[in-house]
């Protein structure tokens, strides 16, 4: 097994590039006093991500050159260098904020620009067909051409940004990289055995080892946070990765919706609660729903709320989650229940735990997190 040697170097380059950062990061001014949205006492530094882009960079790299098989082709081995290469002005410019605070026009533009890139590069996707359960309303719904574009190019943009959004405890965003990436490369390799050598299936399983190499300082109690230069970056290599997976015909839509249900709900209720109630829906907050339960089991224990809300996530993910997503395989045709039954009580949950709403109780609500707007 010395050939999967690769994944533990990279995670060990993780570990080394993080524990780098957080040596030098009053130097490189990713260390700022609390605001009036930060849930942290204390100087903890941001932008740890960026070790974790690096050697998933340098994965990308020794992946491409030594273990990519005869049986891939060339343009398959460069696309995924190009996605890679896409992916880069969102951590530097993620990196950039997290120093000196950039502007929405630029974050977003930025966002916008290389989420459309990729789309240039993928070419054809399959369509996305909705498909009822039972004929009662004839064979279904067909989405495709620039319709479909213009959803995944939109759905891109909003799965970044709230990615970022979700990115608000120790521990929480590492966790559901991990657990997307995972799970997305066994059920392609469970349902199709000969993935396991895939450029595609390998690199997502080195972005999961550089992922474990900075959750190692990220777990609460933090002493780093992913910062935008993470974020950002790992939301859009999940986002990447997923088309290219569905392009293969390994997975589907269907799939990767119920495993970016926990940060999709929640993510998406809170903002839509905001707007309903006037808020400044566009300004930084604190009202998500994981971040209000991590301030109720908080029992006056530094980050006892975040280790068990990012406990809850993971138990949500691999016990309600993951076997949804395998159904979504097993049983195509009933994609649309099973993706009712993985997201109705995660929307109730949400709701009734008061995401968005204001919280009289804490005018100055505090999160690390910083909105991606």
């Amino acid at each position: 097994m010395w050939e999967w040697g690769w994944l533990l170097g990279t995670s060990l380059v993780s570990m080394v590039g993080t524990r780098t950062i957080l040596y030098y990061a009053p130097t490189l001014g990713l260390v700022h006093a609390p605001s009036g949205r930060d849930s942290h006492e204390g100087l903890i530094p941001s932008g740890g991500g960026m070790g974790m882009v690096l050697a998933s960079m340098m994965a990308g790299g020794f992946m491409f050159y030594f273990l990519t098989p005869d049986s891939v082709s060339e343009e398959e081995g460069l696309k995924l260098i190009a996605v890679l290469g896409l992916a880069l002005p969102l951590a530097v410019v993620g990196l950039r904020d997290d120093i000196q605070h950039l502007s929405a026009k630029v974050r977003l533009g930025t966002q916008v620009a290389v989420v459309g890139g990729l789309l240039a590069l993928m070419g054809e996707l399959p369509d996305l067909f909705l498909t009822p359960p039972f004929s009662l309303v004839g064979e279904g719904v067909r989405v495709g051409g620039w319709v479909l574009l213009g959803l995944l190019w939109f759905a891109g943009v909003w799965w970044v940004n709230l990615f970022n959004f979700m990115d608000g405890i120790d521990g929480i965003a590492s966790v559901q990289a991990i657990f997307m990436l995972v799970v997305g490369a066994g059920l392609s390799v469970g349902f199709f055995p000969e993935v396991l050598h895939n450029s595609v299936c390998l690199l997502m399983l080195g972005i999961v080892a550089a992922t474990v190499g900075f959750l190692l300082f990220n777990w609460p109690p933090a002493k780093i946070f992913m910062g935008d230069c993470g974020s950002t970056w790992l939301a859009f290599m999940i986002y990447a990765l997923a088309l290219l997976s569905i392009q293969a015909g390994w997975l589907s839509y269907a799939v990767w919706l119920v495993l970016g249900a926990v940060f999709v709900t929640d993510a998406t209720v809170t903002l839509v609660t905001r707007i309903l109630c006037g808020e400044r829906w566009y300004e930084g907050h604190c009202s998500h729903a994981y971040q209000r339960l991590s301030r109720r089991w908080d029992n006056g224990r530094p980050k006892s709320g975040h280790r068990s809300v990012t406990l809850l996530v993971i138990a949500i993910n691999l016990l309600w989650l993951g076997p949804f997503a395998w159904a979504c395989l097993k049983w195509q045709q009933w994609s649309i229940v099973w993706l009712a039954l993985a997201y109705v009580p995660l929307i109730v949950a949400t709701v009734l735990l008061g995401a968005g709403r204001p919280d009289p109780a804490r005018a100055d609500s505090r999160t690390h997190d910083r909105t991606g707007w």
